[in-house]
């Protein structure tokens, strides 16, 4: 066969499809890209600027697609640990900066609020026992309250000797039970502080 022949058919054929592309499409100019909106992320929590609608977010905090804090529903017990002499309801006050670092905790995590547990021995009688617990809360509210945290996010409950941590009658088991612990509620970020508290124990 004559090569020669199919070059011109070649062409031909070239041609025929390139006058088909013009007569079916329009030719169209790739756009070019304006970036119009913030894609950074300042608070570097996975969400740019552009879409965060909670600017700010403390490091390692748990977000949601909007760059605001994602609900944790459990609550978390604190490591807050205060053990009180018996029949006292006094904070020693060498260990008063560890509230102080409990209020700092609030200051940052401003979504979270707390709840100061109290707790009596089963030494006496169960009614004054409720009292006592209660005032032990009490005692470190009114403490964490002087560092000017807002009084509608702590609150108080007295358990008494309804909850035991020992069931012994030694006095380590009384003492162990002699205490005030803190639950933290609504809070939307992964935390690790612990606080540890103990006041003079009477022997």
């Amino acid at each position: 066969m004559n090569m020669n022949y199919l070059i011109p058919l070649f062409a031909l054929s070239s041609l025929h499809f390139s006058a088909i592309a013009e007569d079916e499409y329009d030719y169209i100019e790739t756009p070019s890209a304006t970036q119009i909106s913030d894609l950074t992320d300042n608070d570097k929590d996975g969400v740019v600027n552009a879409r965060d609608l909670c600017p700010g977010t403390p490091l390692s905090a748990q977000v949601d697609n909007d760059g605001c804090g994602a609900s944790v529903v459990e609550q978390e017990e604190r490591q807050l640990r205060i053990l009180f002499a018996n029949d006292s309801y006094e904070i020693n006050p060498i260990f008063s900066n560890q509230i102080q670092t409990m209020a700092d905790f609030l200051d940052t995590y401003q979504s979270a609020s707390i709840q100061i547990q109290g707790y009596a021995s089963k030494v006496g009688n169960p009614e004054y026992n409720l009292e006592l617990s209660k005032k032990r809360a009490h005692a470190v509210e009114d403490e964490l309250l002087s560092y000017e945290i807002d009084p509608k996010r702590v609150t108080i409950v007295g358990y008494g000797e309804t909850r035991l941590e020992s069931e012994g009658d030694d006095e380590t088991s009384h003492a162990l039970n002699r205490k005030v612990t803190a639950t933290v509620v609504g809070l939307t970020e992964t935390v690790v502080d612990e606080w540890t508290i103990f006041t003079v124990i009477e022997k």
